[in-house]
């Protein structure tokens, strides 16, 4: 089981984003469908790939890195890198949306299915939510149809290379129907939960589920 998480440190970072919580910064009132109008309301696109944290950048190697998953499972995983890659990998493509306004289409991922690891793992009857547990002290929370929605992965790669360290290298969570805060960096386990558990952004004012066509970027949205 993982290591008790350690409050993530204060920056001007969370600082800003607490308060643009707080302000309802971002907002614009407009609703959109994602059948309809690819890039969801307030977005506008980048070519680059922003890098937003608490201000920590784990660096954790391949060798060093392990993934717990347990809590409402029939069978605990605790797999070390070798064992995470030696499950059936797939290739996704897929776009990001940041709650702070950008997107960034087409981005070619590698890795594990969130679906193969539910297999792998067997959720109980009664998990209703999943915790994501970071490197860095940082956690989300997840409805389990969210986690196990058909793009969703565990990457540990992007645009054929391996997932670098600033983005959540080796191993982190993508969900591309929700806003990227729930894509939780560094990822070091998966806790299924009978009950919903909000994570770090989710306590600070942000949306509990940050569906981004809904435009749910806070709490109240």
């Amino acid at each position: 089981m993982a290591e008790q998480d350690e409050p993530p440190p204060d920056s001007k970072l969370t600082r800003s984003k607490q308060r643009w919580a707080q302000e309802g910064r971002f907002l614009i009132g407009r609703t959109s469908r994602p059948e309809q109008q690819r890039l969801p309301p307030g977005q506008h696109l980048t070519r680059d790939w922003p890098t937003l944290d608490l201000g920590l950048t784990p660096n954790i190697s391949r060798e060093r890195w392990r993934l717990d998953v347990y809590g409402a499972v029939e069978k605990p995983l605790f797999w070390n890198f070798a064992e995470f890659a030696a499950q059936p990998q797939g290739n996704f493509i897929s776009d990001i949306h940041c709650v702070t306004t950008w997107s960034r289409y087409d981005n070619r991922w590698e890795g594990l299915s969130t679906r193969e690891l539910l297999d792998a793992c067997r959720p109980r009857a009664e998990a209703r939510f999943v915790v994501l547990h970071c490197h860095d002290g940082y956690t989300t929370n997840l409805a389990l149809e969210d986690f196990a929605a058909e793009d969703a992965l565990l990457a540990h790669g992007w645009s054929g290379a391996p997932l670098e360290q600033e983005h959540g290298g080796p191993v982190r969570l993508v969900v591309p129907h929700l806003y990227f805060w729930k894509s939780a960096k560094w990822l070091q386990s998966v806790e299924f939960l009978a009950e919903d558990k909000p994570g770090y952004w989710e306590v600070r004012g942000y949306h509990n589920k940050g569906d981004p066509w809904k435009e749910e970027r806070y709490s109240g949205d």
